[in-house]
């Protein structure tokens, strides 16, 4: 059987503040794809993005991106005031994204919404966190060492923290803790969004199809969580980065700087990274396209 879908990243959809997101824009968009006979919507990596703003170098192979959570759902869940964020400046030409707005200014709104979350947060929130303890615990660990070090990439923290002694990582786990329950509840946010919308585009016909990159990104909570598992030398540095050779859309080739894996050590352990990788996403989406691959 043939069928046929649109491609369209979810930080395209029409907004009045800043980026495409999860909410009415997005079901709009299901139902004209349902009204259009299509029954595949294909979208670009949802993961967090990092220096560069490209979804295909992310903070995290498993997380979402905070970005992507539409402000007036959560005004709707009572975790917002319209006033709060109706008139901040997430940038003026509602044909491009500014990221550096967004990362100035989206923070401090989604700070607000997590004040009233955590004062009585839902009944399946501790679930969740426990359901995804796996990834979950380092991502937002990652993000709240990262606050606290200006952005910096980890392989510029201090020594306890880059290398994640145990003893490094208890401390801060105490002394962070605010921060990293700021990033547990992101998660928690986008997954309610991202579950209620794929509910819906499958109620009406239409399968998701995911992008995951092959690579991850250097400075990611994947690598700096399982360095083993990559190409490293032992000042935690790539040995080697990924690229592709010259062809027709570039001259001369393309380094995209991500880590390599180290296949054998996969092999090792069975391709655990790998499993656990695949796994999630096919949990995310209904089709999965591997970039790259």
């Amino acid at each position: 059987m043939r069928t046929s879908g649109i491609l369209m990243p979810i930080f395209s959809l029409p907004s009045e503040y800043g980026i495409g997101t999860l909410g009415k824009a997005a079901y709009d968009f299901v139902d004209f794809l349902n009204n259009s006979g299509q029954s595949i919507w294909q979208i670009l990596p949802v993961c967090p993005t990092s220096y560069g703003d490209s979804p295909y170098q992310s903070f995290s192979s498993f997380a979402g991106n905070p970005y992507f959570i539409d402000l007036d759902m959560l005004k709707k869940d009572g975790l917002l005031k319209a006033g709060e964020y109706e008139n901040v400046d997430f940038g003026s030409d509602s044909g491009r994204v500014d990221y550096g707005l967004l990362y100035k200014n989206r923070y401090g709104v989604l700070r607000l919404a997590f004040s009233r979350f955590i004062a009585d947060p839902p009944e399946y929130y501790s679930g969740f966190c426990t359901e995804n303890a796996w990834w979950l615990e380092n991502y937002a660990l990652f993000m709240a060492l990262k606050d606290k070090n200006g952005g910096e990439p980890w392989c510029e923290w201090e020594s306890g923290a880059m290398r994640r002694s145990p003893d490094a990582v208890a401390e801060y786990r105490v002394k962070l803790r605010e921060d990293i329950e700021f990033h547990r509840v992101l998660q928690y946010l986008f997954m309610k969004q991202w579950s209620a919308l794929k509910w819906y585009a499958n109620k009406n016909g239409v399968q998701i199809m995911g992008d995951m990159p092959i690579y991850v990104a250097y400075d990611s909570a994947d690598v700096w969580a399982n360095p083993t598992q990559f190409e490293l030398d032992k000042m935690m540095a790539p040995a080697e980065v990924a690229g592709c050779p010259p062809d027709a859309f570039s001259k001369d080739g393309q380094l995209w700087g991500n880590p390599l894996y180290d296949w054998d050590k996969m092999r090792e352990d069975g391709f655990s990274f790998w499993k656990a990788r695949v796994g999630h996403a096919l949990r995310m989406y209904d089709i999965l396209r591997i970039d790259h691959f």
